[in-house]
């Protein structure tokens, strides 16, 4: 393991996938005992403007300078990586690495990168309407040879319901709206798809989801005990 590695996480967006993201770092640690783990700093800054609002709205900067401050905060105080489990977020990653020091994990890219390897060639994005916009997934999926599916309007009119009606209220989210999502999807012909959406990572923790899903915080929560040098235990 790397003695002077320290993960940062930047998080807050929301307060429930910080929580659950720290979580699946310890879990995913190869750790017998506490001085096993990785060293870790968590700014959970609730106070950043909702991205999905801020994007649609073309007022960004504001977002844009929270997030900064925020990595900016966290390499301070000694983190030597930095990893933001914010699917959105991520609209600024080429520009929040342009002004810090240390690396930030690119969840939407390694994510990508793990369907690639699935072996997956038309992949179902489920987001919301701020990562769907941007086009973060379809534009990583593309430069790896994949096609990116998003869900018809009312289908994504019930993902952006899950997400903000129902798990940043504190509930654990619908069955029934998810599965309406789920067949929307295979009837476009995907055949794997991607947890966009670190609220939807709490709706799995709830009520799990087929394998046909990669969460996307799974994958950053991965690739951040790698980056930090320390062993990956097996699940």
């Amino acid at each position: 393991m790397a003695a002077s590695a320290r993960l940062g996480i930047l998080g807050g967006m929301g307060p429930q996938a910080t929580l659950l993201f720290y979580q699946r770092v310890l879990d995913r640690t190869d750790a017998a005992r506490d001085q096993a783990h990785i060293p870790t700093l968590i700014w959970s800054d609730t106070a950043i403007p909702d991205r999905t609002a801020a994007i649609l709205a073309g007022e960004t900067e504001p977002v844009f300078q929270a997030l900064l401050a925020g990595a900016r905060l966290l390499e301070r105080e000694g983190c030597t990586v930095l990893a933001i489990p914010c699917n959105t977020s991520h609209c600024f990653a080429g520009r929040l690495q342009g002004e810090l020091g240390i690396p930030l994990l690119n969840m939407v890219r390694l994510t990508a990168g793990a369907m690639a390897r699935r072996g997956c060639r038309r992949v179902g994005i489920l987001a919301t309407d701020g990562t769907v916009r941007t086009g973060l997934y379809q534009t990583a999926c593309a430069g790896l040879g994949l096609e990116a599916a998003v869900p018809g309007p009312q289908a994504q009119a019930l993902v952006m319901s899950i997400i903000y009606d129902e798990i940043k209220r504190g509930e654990s989210g619908s069955r029934e709206k998810f599965a309406a999502v789920d067949r929307d999807l295979r009837a476009q012909g995907c055949d794997g798809a991607i947890l966009a959406c670190t609220e939807l990572s709490v709706y799995k923790e709830h009520h799990g989801v087929p394998e046909h899903y990669l969460d996307a915080l799974d994958v950053l929560a991965e690739e951040s005990v790698r980056a930090c040098g320390y062993p990956l235990r097996e699940v």
